[in-house]
Formats: structure tokens, C-alpha cells, sequence
């Protein structure tokens, strides 16, 4: 029979030792939870995530949350749902009139951000066109509710964080995006649609994106987001 091992990357069919795990088994999952809490406690590089965004053709700026530090973004989640009085003031001078606003936000994994958000944006933005896109705002110390007071700061009818998922055991770098109609302080996770476990070896770019940019065009059609609003895109061609 094939190894279950050979189709998923979680931890079935480990065999056993005794009463316990055979010692590789048990050596991975410390290595694998070691690769967990580092994800959570790895530092957002801003400006170099800054520099790969603006490749993509849009303004980025960078905000960060009401959070001094990591250990108290942990302790204390409120913190990153709100901005900073600087990050405040600076995003509300670009107040426009936009369609939608991107956040992209370290979350519990700067890891995943870093490699994943960059070329997630790259599929997508090219099917925007028509759409009129605020200027990409990265944000530090940042929880998903943090895009409820950013999308009316910056005048945008719709927000779309792009943020580090809580870390797995076989999955420390996985990319979750959060679309909110209307956004406003207050917002429940009723109120969102979510992709979740975007990275080549869960929801490749392509696939997220396909399904990002149906939940986008209904969401401005039909002017909301969360629960009534389904993810039924037909399924892309093969590449």
C-alpha cells in the first residue's frame, strides 16, 4: 500500500516505538514546532517588502499598528487592530475615492508575507485594470480588523488584507486574505470572506487569485461581503 505520507504533509502514519514515537518522528515535530514559534517571532522587513511590492506598479506605504513590539502584539491583541496616531494622520492625507485598498499585514507570520503576498499580487493586479486601487499599505504588528480603519481613512469601499496565518506544524509560512465590504470599525469576521493556506504547497497564487477576483467583482456588484456572499467561481483552465 502507498505511505498515506506521499499525499499530505501532516503528520499521519508516524509508527511507533514502544508507547511512544519512533525518534525521527519524534525529532520532526520539535524541529517542526521550533519552525512555528520562529515564524511568529520573525520581524517584518518592511522596506524590503516595500521594495518588492513596488515592482507591481503601485504607490506603497507603511503603517503600523497601535502594538510597541512584538511581545506586546502578542499579549495583547487589541493593539493590532488599531493604528498608531502617526500611522493615523499619515494614511488619512490619502483619502481619495477608491475601489479597494490592499493591506498586506505580518500577522502571526512575517514569513508568509514575505514569500507569498508579493507574487499572490502579481497574478491578480493585472485583472484589476478597470478597478481604481488605493496605494498598498504594509503594516506591522497588524491584526485582519486592522483594515477597518484603514479602508475609510483612505476612502476605499472595499479592503483586502493580505496577512500571516497562526503557524502549523507543516505549514509556519501560510498566507490568508481577508475581504471586507464597507469597512468600518466594528466589523465581525461574519462580515468577511476568507482564502486561507495560500503557498505553493497548499492554494497556489494562480488558484487564490482566480477565486480572490471573483469574490472581489461580486463583492462590488452586489455591494457586500461575508456570509451572503459565496465563493462559487468555476474552476480556472488548466495552466
Amino acid at each position: 500500500m502507498k505511505d498515506l505520507r506521499d499525499f499530505t504533509p501532516a503528520r499521519v502514519s508516524l509508527g511507533r516505538a514502544g508507547n511512544g514515537l519512533p525518534t525521527r518522528a519524534h525529532l520532526e515535530f520539535q524541529l517542526a514546532h521550533a519552525r512555528a514559534r520562529d515564524a511568529v517571532h520573525h520581524p517584518l522587513d518592511a522596506a524590503a517588502l516595500a521594495r518588492d511590492l513596488a515592482a507591481l506598479g503601485l504607490p506603497v506605504v507603511q503603517a503600523a499598528s497601535s502594538a510597541p513590539d512584538r511581545t506586546a502584539y502578542l499579549r495583547n491583541p487589541s493593539l493590532g487592530r488599531s493604528l498608531n496616531p502617526a500611522s493615523r494622520d499619515a494614511l488619512a492625507l490619502l483619502h481619495g475615492n477608491f475601489d479597494a485598498v490592499f493591506l498586506v499585514a505580518d500577522g502571526l507570520s512575517a514569513l508568509a508575507v514575505h514569500r507569498h503576498a508579493t507574487p499572490l499580487l502579481a497574478c491578480l493586479l493585472p485583472s484589476l485594470r478597470g478597478w481604481s486601487l488605493a496605494p498598498i499599505v504594509i503594516a506591522a504588528q497588524a491584526r485582519v480588523a486592522l483594515g477597518d480603519q484603514i479602508g475609510p481613512l483612505v476612502g476605499a469601499a472595499m479592503s483586502v488584507v493580505l496577512i500571516g496565518e497562526r503557524p502549523g506544524l507543516s505549514s509556519p509560512d501560510s498566507l490568508g486574505v481577508y475581504l471586507t465590504w464597507a469597512p468600518a470599525e466594528g466589523r465581525t469576521d461574519a462580515q468577511r470572506n476568507c482564502i486561507s493556506n495560500i503557498r505553493p504547497e497548499g492554494l497556489p497564487y494562480p488558484l487564490a487569485a482566480h477565486r480572490l477576483l471573483f469574490l472581489m467583482n461580486e463583492s462590488r456588484r452586489r455591494k457586500l461581503s461575508g456570509v451572503p456572499l459565496k465563493e462559487e467561481a468555476a474552476l480556472p483552465p488548466p495552466a
